[in-house]
């Protein structure tokens, strides 16, 4: 296994770990897979980013 599907692995581990509504977003629509969505990781991020 490479760097790359490593870092993959992890990032996905850890998006199936929470769910929307435990980090304040609207659960709306189905799912392929548990946890969040990259799109709502990265809303997240950029909401502590500049702490909105």
């Amino acid at each position: 296994m490479d760097h790359h599907d490593e870092v993959r692995d992890f990032l996905r581990t850890r998006r199936a770990r929470v769910t929307p509504t435990e980090v304040g977003l609207v659960a709306g629509g189905r799912r392929r897979v548990p946890g969040l969505r990259r799109e709502e990781v990265a809303l997240l991020v950029l909401r502590h980013a500049f702490d909105l």
